[in-house]
């Protein structure tokens, strides 16, 4: 079972997600939180697979919150992905930046959401994808200019590619497929670029590929 904690100030928020999460099989939630403190001792008891954290809450916000938990080594299977009401909120790429696992806009469609749950789980795919690669792409053109390079000599030549093909946003398939390898063999690939760089997951690889310069905003494929 995949054990949700849901943290959103708004308890018709919290109480929609709960009542589509607890209908699926494989997916139950652990509990609930309704600010950013509630939500990092909530995790710290529960111990959750994923939390669907709001970015705003009123005592501690979720950014902040995201930081607690992504900053304890104890926590670190837990994977958070943030909650926005807009898709161009200003703290989405901080939150990635910060460690959360991607985001997603809180309209979005039901099963676009389990997808999302079940995905970030599994480590397989950015959230959203579509609406991630703009945001992070705008994100990227007002952040600092790219740092020196010196993080993309621990990868090999293949490495580097398939962290620019995972910064622009695609899947494991979609890797393979321009490779043409196996999607064994891409996600072996990633896996081991995460290793060798530290990166937590697919989103802050992402991050990695644009603070490096590997990839520049516009390179969407």
């Amino acid at each position: 079972m995949i054990r949700v904690l849901l943290a959103d100030d708004q308890s018709l928020v919290r109480a929609g997600f709960r009542a589509l999460l607890d209908a699926q099989p494989d997916i139950v939630v652990a509990g609930e939180a309704a600010d950013g403190r509630e939500a990092v001792a909530a995790v710290r008891e529960l111990r959750p697979d994923v939390v669907l954290m709001d970015i705003r809450m009123p005592v501690l916000d979720g950014l902040a919150a995201t930081r607690r938990i992504t900053d304890d080594e104890a926590l670190s299977r837990v994977k958070v992905v943030m909650l926005t009401t807009f898709e161009l909120d200003e703290y989405v790429f901080e939150a990635i930046r910060s460690g959360a696992s991607g985001f997603l806009v809180k309209d979005t469609e039901p099963e676009e959401l389990l997808r999302a749950v079940r995905a970030v789980v599994a480590g397989d795919a950015l959230l959203s994808p579509g609406v991630t690669r703009r945001l992070i792409a705008e994100f990227a053109a007002r952040s600092k200019e790219p740092a020196a390079a010196d993080v993309l000599t621990r990868l090999t030549e293949r490495e580097r590619e398939v962290m620019a093909l995972v910064g622009i946003g695609l899947s494991n398939e979609e890797i393979a497929r321009r490779l043409v390898v196996s999607p064994l063999t891409a996600k072996t690939h990633v896996s081991r670029t995460m290793v060798k760089l530290g990166a937590r997951d697919r989103a802050q690889l992402v991050v990695l590929a644009y603070e490096s310069g590997l990839v520049r905003p516009g390179w969407l494929g």
